[in-house]
Parts: structure tokens; C-alpha cells; sequence
């Protein structure tokens, strides 16, 4: 049996390439050099695959992102996680891929009731740890947490989009740019 990373990853690669439509058991057992019989013993049913695709790229995120950033309270620390979430993006871009296409491009009305209730799970987990963020960096700078939310996590993703949209990775200068306009934001 193959390792479900090795597994995972190789979906990830052709859900770079090809979109959603490419991915199923069959193309992702080609692409990882695995026996379809691997990839159905991890993940039952494409369903399955597409959730666990979805589900590793968001947990990997998160995990790496409150490591980084979990504790942060002021306006300058947000403004520096801006610049850290751009970068992350451009280091893998295949993760970056799958997360600028959100949860229904990998059929999250599809998913087995586990799946969806992890999904629910970790939604909910990055809601709080993400909220908690938000109300020490809107203390710390007296904007409303609207604005606080926006600069921290919408604006990275406004810079990102063209990119991610056309497949390639954003430049190393895309970063500076994020953190420069959430940093004029959180200025007041």
C-alpha cells in the first residue's frame, strides 16, 4: 500500500494540471505509480478522494498558519501574517490551487456524513482560532473587526487570484504588495 501523502500529493499535481475533472481514483493511481487497489483502499470512491484532497490542503494550512501566526495581536504582526500567507502560497502552489478553488469544486455535497463532519470541524476550529486573531489585532489598532478581517485575510487573497487563476505562481513581489496594502489598512 501506498503512503496516503504520496497518494494525496499526486492528486494534487493533477488537480494542478487538469482541474477536478482529472482527478479521479484511476488518473491519481497513475500519476503516484500505485495499483488503483491503493488508492480504493484509502479513499473508497472519488468522493472520498476529492474530500481528503480538500480536507489535507486546508489542515496543512491552518496548522502551519496558527504555528506561525496564532498568537499575534498587533497591527504589524497581522501585516507581517499578510506577507507570510502570500508566501506560503508561492512555495506550493499546488496547495494554493486547490484552496483558491474552495470546498464545492471538490463536490462537498458529495462527501460521506464523516467527511462533511470534519469538514464542519475544521471549519469551525479555524472560525475561532482566526476570530480570536481578529479581536487582539482590532484592540491593538481600534478598527472595527470587519476591517481587521479584511486586511488579514482578504487582501492576500485579492493579490493571489490572478495568479492562482492562471495557474502560476505568484512573484516573491506579490507578498510585499499584500503587506503593504494590509499594513495601509490596519493604519487607519
Amino acid at each position: 500500500m501506498h503512503d496516503p501523502d504520496e497518494l494525496l500529493d499526486a492528486a494534487v499535481r493533477l488537480f494542478a494540471r487538469d482541474g477536478t475533472r482529472g482527478l479521479t481514483v484511476a488518473a491519481v493511481a497513475r500519476e503516484a505509480k500505485s495499483p488503483s487497489g491503493s488508492v480504493y483502499h484509502l479513499y473508497p470512491g472519488r468522493p472520498a478522494l476529492l474530500a481528503a484532497v480538500w480536507l489535507r490542503a486546508v489542515r496543512r494550512f491552518q496548522d502551519a498558519y496558527t504555528a506561525a501566526w496564532g498568537d499575534i495581536g498587533t497591527a504589524a504582526e497581522a501585516a507581517a501574517s499578510v506577507h507570510w500567507v502570500v508566501d506560503r502560497c508561492r512555495a506550493d502552489l499546488g496547495e494554493a490551487l486547490v484552496l483558491q478553488a474552495g470546498p464545492q469544486a471538490f463536490a462537498v455535497d458529495d462527501w460521506p456524513p464523516a467527511t462533511a463532519e470534519e469538514w464542519a470541524r475544521l471549519s469551525t476550529e479555524r472560525a475561532v482560532a482566526t476570530g480570536a486573531i481578529v479581536r487582539r489585532v482590532s484592540r491593538d489598532c481600534g478598527l472595527p473587526r470587519a476591517d481587521v478581517f479584511f486586511a488579514m485575510y482578504d487582501v492576500p487573497l485579492a493579490v493571489l487570484r490572478r495568479y492562482l487563476l492562471a495557474g502560476e505562481p505568484p512573484p516573491a513581489s506579490a507578498a510585499d504588495v499584500a503587506e503593504r496594502l494590509a499594513g495601509r489598512l490596519l493604519a487607519g
